[in-house]
């Protein structure tokens, strides 16, 4: 069964960047950009990835919301922002990254949370 992922970020590139990731690692990205795209996009995704940057919609609002739906959660920023990725950890993403590991490395990462995530649920 292919892989849904709900991918927010409001950044173009990032977005772009992030979604193919995303398909490189053999699942299907939902793109959104906002708050109400992105709860359509979780209507059908199993896993999400919140950009946690944006200024359009709240990083740590879309990750609750992301686990209330069921979704883990992967999210990227800064990798200087300590206190940023401490508080989306307390809202519920399994794991924050800093960008350069997804710009670096984003299809083998993304392929490696989803099967890590999908061995947790198993």
């Amino acid at each position: 069964m292919t892989q849904r992922v709900a991918v927010l970020a409001q950044d173009l590139i990032w977005s772009d960047r992030l979604a193919r990731a995303v398909e490189d690692a053999g699942a299907v990205p939902a793109r959104a950009k906002t708050a109400p795209e992105f709860d359509r996009a979780l209507e059908c995704a199993d896993h999400a990835i919140v950009d946690l940057t944006a200024r359009g919609y709240d990083p740590m609002v879309a990750i609750e919301r992301a686990v209330a739906a069921g979704a883990h959660v992967l999210a990227v920023g800064q990798h200087d922002d300590i206190d940023l990725r401490k508080r989306a950890l307390a809202r519920g993403a399994d794991r924050v990254l800093a960008y350069r590991k997804l710009f670096e490395d984003g299809p083998a990462t993304v392929a490696a949370f989803l099967a890590r995530t999908a061995s947790a649920d198993a």
